[in-house]
């Protein structure tokens, strides 16, 4: 396994669809002209490849300047634990090292509170941050 990284946008819709129906993250392939107009239009893109095959990617909304919103990080299945998140991690946030406010938002599971502990995030409950969210589970 040789696994490269880019900071290109331009995933096919086919590349995305695979890793996103890996994950289950159905919201989003029920509508892939969205999804990859999203990715299109994401801050941030870095993706993970091993040769020609879409294996990860993080994806970003921000203002480049006070905010960034990690929006998507994901690693298909079968290439889990072997650091590609992490490294898809610490690429965009050195990208956003002056940003003062890093979020995101996920299920809370003991595997993703690891995961995200261990790449420097705290949690709201945690903190002293308090985190809302408002979810239109039908768009």
């Amino acid at each position: 396994m040789n696994i490269t990284y880019s900071n290109k946008r331009t995933i096919d819709k086919k590349s995305l669809e695979e890793l996103y129906t890996d994950a289950q993250w159905t919201a989003y392939t029920k509508d892939m002209n969205q999804l990859h107009q999203a990715v299109l239009q994401s801050h941030d893109v870095i993706s993970a490849w091993d040769e020609e095959r879409l294996v990860g990617l993080v994806r970003t909304v921000s203002d480049g300047l006070t905010i960034v919103y990690i929006q998507d990080i994901l690693v298909l299945n079968s290439y889990q634990n072997n650091g590609i998140a992490s490294t898809l991690m610490q690429k965009v946030l050195a990208e956003h090292t002056n940003v003062r406010q890093k979020v995101l938002l996920t299920e809370d599971a003991p595997d993703v509170r690891h995961f995200y502990e261990k790449n420097g995030f705290t949690s709201c409950d945690q903190g002293e941050g308090v985190a809302f969210a408002q979810f239109n589970m039908n768009a």
